[in-house]
């Protein structure tokens, strides 16, 4: 049987991305410059690869979205709502793309999404209102 490992991300600016990732989503890494980069987020992990390597390894060019990509979302989860609002000011703040802002919606969650340097989008949602 398959076990979901994590998620992977092919990346135009290595040290851009993962400094986003660690610096402003508070990911862990003890990334040093190499190739690829593993982040970890509890029992998340985050893998990202140099697109050019990446092409070079498998022998393959591959088509990568442009400007917003709305192919996937990664998702993360605060404990209570006002948190959502404090955190997406303070990623777009620190130079996430603004995409969409905090809102509650009809399913009982706050979400707002922003994006990454490289067109990503990143939930910040909530289902706790911490009333």
């Amino acid at each position: 049987m398959l076990k979901f490992d994590a998620a992977g991300l092919f990346v135009t600016d290595m040290e851009k991305m993962v400094s986003f990732y660690r610096d402003v989503l508070g990911m862990k890494t003890d990334w040093a410059g190499a190739d690829n980069a593993e982040l970890f987020s509890g029992d998340m992990r985050l893998i990202m690869y140099s697109r050019e390597n990446f092409e070079k390894m498998v022998s393959k060019q591959f088509v990568y979205p442009q400007e917003l990509n709305g192919t996937l979302e990664l998702s993360f989860s605060l404990p209570k709502f006002t948190d959502v609002d404090a955190e997406y000011e303070r990623a777009v703040r620190a130079g996430g793309k603004p995409v969409f802002p905090p809102t509650d919606m009809e399913w009982g969650q706050r979400t707002s999404f922003v994006a990454d340097p490289d067109g990503n989008l990143i939930e910040i949602g909530s289902f706790n209102r911490g009333e």
